[in-house]
This record gives C-alpha cells, structure tokens and sequence, in this order.
C-alpha cells in the first residue's frame, strides 16, 4: 500500500498487452488496487488531474482499471462495446506522460462488461467524459496509448499551453 512509480512514455512494457485476472488472484490484487488508489492520488496532488488509472501503468499487466471520481470504481476484466458510432474529440491526458495533451477521437457512448472486486459481475453505460476517461485506460490494457490515436500531426499540446486549445467534448460526423 504505497505510491507506486507511474511508467513513462518510452517504456516497452506501456506496449504490452495485459493477462485478464483470475479469481483465484483476487487476494493479491488488492495490494495492487491501493496502490493504484494511493499512485493516482499523489499524481493528483502534484498535477491537479488524475481520475483513473490502469494497472500497466505502474508495472502490472493485469486487466484491472482504477477509477475515483467520487468514489473507488475497479474494473477487472473489462470488455467495452461502443453505443452507437457517434465519436467525441478530445484534448487527452495520461500520467504516463503528464506534460503533453493528445488530441483523439473516441465513441460518445460504451458499454462495459467488467468483474469487481467481489468477483461480481457488472454492465454500464458510460457516456461523454466517463466513456472517454474509461477508454482511454481501457487501451492501456492493450498496449494503446493515446499518442497512438492522435487525430493528426497538430494534435500535441504542452499541458501548460492548455489555455490555446478547447478541452470540451465536440460530436464528430
């Protein structure tokens, strides 16, 4: 239960694709979940930003995403099916590389199919910010990372350039 070294752009292991979580780990992963609670909130504190973050992030390729808005969200095994084929575009961030905003397209709408902690099985529907911020840690599982999926060659920003570029959700047709 500790704050955990967040992997930076470079590093090959942010391009490997994760093993899905057996139940018989359920024990050990929640080491893994505080320490991702407890990377993510000094990340936080340091940065202003952090929301969720996924177990490749800090050296666990494990299928498990951790999420705190306003309360703990773990989501293991996910699978993600868009709801529509209407896309958003967004100015993206990570903490795997906190400086540098990447401009991306991503569905409006998901479904996702996931495990909790419990081992219970859940389904949402996640839209706008939510779908993207899951997404976006959803390709962290496999080996995805936005600089990947940037909409073109001007779609990088310094994050301390942000007041020149728009941040809100604009539909794409």
């Amino acid at each position: 239960m500790a704050e955990r070294e967040i992997l930076l752009l470079g590093n090959p292991a942010l391009y490997e694709i994760s093993e899905a979580v057996d139940r018989s780990e359920l024990g050990a992963l929640k080491t893994v979940v505080k320490d991702l609670h407890d990377t993510m909130m000094v990340f936080r504190k340091r940065y202003g930003v952090g929301r969720a973050i996924a177990a490749p992030q800090i050296g666990v390729g494990k299928r498990l995403i951790y999420q705190y808005i306003d309360s703990p969200v773990v989501y293991m095994n996910p699978a993600l099916a868009p709801v529509g084929d209407e896309l958003i575009e967004v100015w993206d961030d990570c903490m795997s590389f906190p400086d540098i905003l990447v401009k991306v397209r991503r569905y409006r709408r998901i479904a996702i199919r996931y495990r909790t902690v419990d081992w219970e099985e859940r389904e949402l529907t996640l839209e706008d910010g939510l779908a993207e911020l899951v997404q976006h840690e959803y390709d962290h599982l496999n080996g995805i990372l936005a600089v990947s999926r940037a909409v073109d060659g001007r779609s990088f920003a310094l994050s301390s350039q942000k007041k020149f570029i728009k941040r809100d959700l604009r539909p794409r047709l």
